[in-house]
């Protein structure tokens, strides 16, 4: 039987971590050959190729390499891959995921995974991710769907999944909508049908800086106020609730939104902005009506990174178009 093709890239992170000596922290030191390795039931689904890009925790990620990890992935496909997994640290899982997902126009899936457990600890999950992530990534039923994230036995929706908790096996989950599917005995299980998506061209500037601040208890203005002097393209707020900021930064704001473009999320980790509910002054309808917009569903993270594509593909007039969707 001819196999299908499947290409693997690895980019560090956990999944990828050992220690060099006891005692000592672990560090991204397995290749993806070696993770691939790991994975000996791979070699009766799939003939698999696998290429170590990058051996880096995710938080020291940039959009730069993401984007030439974009142009591998996008190689792989032309070449005859029938789909591609990423493997990566979870720090920064559902941001790359977001950024992906809105570059990737190809029917084939792209799926992304990782581990909570390093490589040396009992009971690693990264081979398990992996093999899951795989069966994903070949499934008939992943076309068309886009961008997800693989983790202990879950399908996450890019646009939805969010890490959770900090140190836990279950760490990533999808705040009000849940996961897009689960594997079940091995199989690919999806929960409901593909959604609309929104496709960016690949952005012409990657120079372009979008600031984001959290809202807190009696914060001062000094970072906010300074945001177009320091050359910032685009802000994101964290608000409280469903899109507040207080009262002191709303002149400031109204100020910045005549000039780049202002987006207004929850910091609150589930949920929706508002849009009509609250009259307050530093509320939705008050921000709204000083040139902010408010994200929605759209995370904090997730905000930032959508602004960023927009401003890189001079789109950013259709920012409120793409928070519509959300």
């Amino acid at each position: 039987m001819d196999l299908p093709k499947l290409a693997i890239a690895a980019l560090g992170g956990t999944v990828s971590m050992q220690a060099r000596n006891a005692g000592e922290g672990v560090i991204p030191t397995v290749s993806g050959e070696t993770l691939l390795a790991s994975v000996p039931e791979l070699a009766t689904l799939a003939r698999v190729t696998v290429e170590t890009l990058g051996l880096l925790p995710s938080a020291s990620l940039d959009f730069d390499f993401l984007l030439s990890v974009l142009s591998w992935a996008k190689f792989q496909i032309r070449q005859g891959a029938v789909g591609v997994v990423i493997t990566q640290g979870t720090d920064t899982l559902e941001e790359t995921a977001t950024f992906f997902d809105y570059l990737w126009d190809h029917d084939e899936p792209l799926v992304l995974t990782g581990a909570m457990r390093s490589a040396a600890q009992a009971g690693a999950d990264g081979p398990a991710n992996l093999l899951d992530a795989c069966r994903v990534a070949l499934a008939e039923s992943s076309r068309q769907r886009g961008v997800h994230v693989v983790m202990n036995g879950q399908i996450h929706s890019a646009n939805a999944v969010r890490k959770t908790d900090s140190l836990a096996l279950q760490a990533f989950s999808s705040p009000v909508v849940g996961p897009a599917g689960m594997l079940m005995e091995n199989t690919v299980n999806y929960l409901r049908l593909p959604g609309r998506r929104r496709i960016l061209p690949l952005p012409q500037l990657t120079t372009q800086k979008i600031a984001l601040l959290e809202a807190s208890l009696c914060a001062d203005t000094l970072l906010i106020e300074n945001i177009l002097e320091l050359g910032y393209d685009g802000l994101v707020i964290a608000g409280f609730g469903a899109g507040h900021v207080g009262a002191s930064w709303v002149e400031v704001i109204e100020t910045i939104a005549r000039k780049i473009p202002v987006i207004v999320a929850t910091r609150t980790g589930s949920g929706s902005t508002a849009q009509s509910t609250y009259g307050f002054t530093g509320s939705e309808m008050d921000l709204i009506s000083k040139g902010a917009l408010m994200a929605g569903f759209l995370c904090p993270r997730k905000a930032r990174i959508l602004l960023w594509l927009l401003v890189g593909c001079q789109r950013q007039d259709e920012l409120a178009r793409f928070l519509v969707q959300n």
